[in-house]
């Protein structure tokens, strides 16, 4: 084993990280507007008669795993630190819990939840496709490789250094603790709608090529799982209160371990309008070079959290409008309070 961590710290981290940096916001650029296109086959939008649709819970556990599998196992590395992370130790008077520490215990404890505890508590969901899956997974690896490598470097330390002093941190830190108190609660108003619909025989539900409901028995080529119009929270101002709760969790957590990307790096929009006419791939990527370098993984991840989800709650919340015609509120929006 030790031979094999040896061969594994022979690794260019610095162009592995570089690499994934860049990648990473390049599908930022890319994703946003195929997901307004395409709706990703799973959850409501899943098809289920397809031969390659798997399990939903347990496809959900092994994709989200690899986040947090991926983050001990850099976190364990720690590449751009001599130093490991520190940990708390209960023989001191003071436990000694560093930011870095408290950041990394708040990334676990989400995916604890995301990838184990909230599906383990599912009483079914629709299957995904094995696209899904392995879209997920080339997401969450180098995710978890990233941040894991961020949090644990010597530069964040040196950020961190007195960030138990300053207000910024713990303004981060509270907007994680509520955007994950919100997340919990919305994702609970859903299972209840999937226990009443057990509890009612109505968990699955048959519905013909005509969108029309039909009786179990009945010539029905298409099977989905029962939905209904969810109520209570911030379910009362959009249909998808659950990601925007999220999107306050990382952009909380972004702020509070990192620094805010220097924006006044970005080049002048007609040169790179210039480059990008004339495909000078090249140019783009050396005018964008220095501002991609101010981007730390935990902006990056929740920029991408944002391409990735306001498409599919976009196209969810018409799904809605579709589904319950004029039963559901008009007055809801999509994803962000009286905006969006």
């Amino acid at each position: 084993m030790t031979e094999y961590f040896a061969l594994v710290k022979q690794i260019d981290f610095e162009y592995l990280y570089t690499g994934t940096k860049q990648w990473f916001l390049w599908m930022f650029v890319l994703t946003g507007p195929a997901c307004l296109l395409y709706d990703a086959p799973f959850g409501r939008f899943a098809t289920p008669d397809s031969i390659l649709s798997v399990d939903g819970i347990k496809s959900w556990i092994v994709m989200e795993l690899v986040s947090p599998l991926t983050f001990l196992f850099t976190a364990y590395l720690h590449p751009f630190s001599h130093a490991p992370l520190s940990l708390p130790s209960l023989s001191r008077s003071a436990l000694g819990i560093t930011p870095q520490f408290t950041l990394t215990a708040l990334y676990l404890v989400h995916y604890l939840n995301r990838a184990l505890i909230s599906p383990l508590r599912t009483p079914y969901r629709a299957k995904s496709h094995l696209v899904v899956v392995l879209a997920a997974i080339a997401f969450n690896a180098p995710n978890g490789f990233l941040l894991a490598s961020a949090l644990t470097s010597a530069s964040t330390a040196s950020f961190l250094h007195r960030a138990s002093r300053s207000p910024r941190f713990w303004v981060g830190v509270a907007l994680w603790a509520a955007g994950f108190a919100g997340n919990l609660y919305h994702d609970e108003i859903l299972l209840n709608i999937r226990r009443k619909a057990i509890a009612k025989g109505k968990a699955r539900e048959f519905e013909g090529e005509d969108g029309h409901h039909h009786q179990r028995g009945a010539k029905a080529p298409q099977r989905r799982l029962h939905y209904a119009i969810p109520h209570g929270g911030l379910y009362s101002l959009v249909s998808f209160p659950n990601y925007f709760c999220e999107w306050v969790e990382w952009f909380g957590f972004a702020l509070a371990a990192s620094p805010t990307p220097d924006f006044a790096l970005l080049p002048g929009a007609q040169a790179l309008l210039e480059a990008a006419s004339g495909a000078q791939f090249a140019e783009v990527g050396r005018l964008l070079s220095p501002f991609v370098d101010s981007v730390s993984p935990p902006w990056i991840f929740f920029a991408l959290e944002i391409a990735t989800m306001a498409p599919r709650a976009i196209r969810g919340h018409r799904w809605y409008h579709e589904r319950f015609g004029e039963s559901y509120p008009r007055d809801r929006r999509a994803i962000i309070p009286w905006l969006l």
